[in-house]
């Protein structure tokens, strides 16, 4: 269900869906598909923390394709408002008001505890990706923006999509459950618990965590890919 469901545009893996903005090439044996909040605190730690390292060393070289889908967890304003602000960039800096999002939500978040309000966080926010004020109120009065939000939101709950983060690889959603006689939470991709050189692999989200876990995905691809090359080969023989 968290796969490719309808057509792709062109530019896009078989995994993305009309819509969705990528950020890598569409080449990558890897897509991941996050379904995250600006407004949510885990979200935020995932991206300032986790995200860099896997911006720098797996999307920018080509062996990932990242997409965000957008859900509204956390402050359903906060979230709103934030993503509304990302709609409202062009197309070619989404990323960089959301990754700018993530780095501010503490202010945001202190904004609105200590002064009532967070409005001056967002409109600092959008000044300085180039937006006026009368471009920022347009932007957060448009309802057009504000229900393609909504719908998104909707159409990760019906894909079972209950919280963030979540991702998911190449069609396959990253789990955490117990094994059947094990008590700590290990990782799972689908139905199978993802082992690496053969252990299970401990529910953290850490950098080395996901390097490893990518790292593992990409392998495990590119050995599919020979094997099937290799049955290529023998057939045409």
């Amino acid at each position: 269900a968290c796969g490719s469901s309808d057509a792709p545009a062109g530019g896009q893996t078989s995994f993305e869906r009309e819509g969705d903005r990528g950020l890598g090439s569409p080449t990558a044996p890897i897509t991941m598909i996050e379904y995250a909040s600006v407004a949510c605190g885990h979200c935020a730690t995932f991206h300032n923390e986790v995200f860099p390292m896997i911006e720098e060393e797996f999307i920018e070289t080509g062996q990932v394709r990242f997409v965000l889908r957008e859900m509204i967890t956390g402050s359903a304003q906060f979230s709103i408002a934030g993503f509304s602000l990302a709609h409202c960039v062009p197309e070619e800096r989404y990323y960089d008001m959301v990754s700018l999002l993530f780095q501010q939500q503490n202010a945001i978040f202190q904004a609105a505890q200590t002064q009532g309000s967070a409005r001056s966080q967002y409109l600092a926010i959008a000044r300085s990706m180039g937006m006026s004020e009368a471009d920022f109120n347009q932007c957060l009065s448009d309802e057009t923006i504000t229900q393609d939000i909504l719908d998104s939101n909707d159409r990760a709950g019906d894909e079972g999509i209950t919280g963030t983060p979540r991702f998911v690889f190449n069609g396959e959603l990253l789990d955490s459950r117990r094994a059947p006689g094990e008590s700590a939470f290990t990782y799972y991709l689908g139905n199978r618990q993802l082992l690496i050189d053969g252990e299970p692999v401990p529910n953290f989200s850490d950098e080395e965590t996901f390097r490893r876990i990518l790292n593992h995905l990409i392998a495990e691809t590119s050995a599919g890919a020979e094997s099937d090359d290799g049955a290529a080969d023998t057939t045409e023989e």
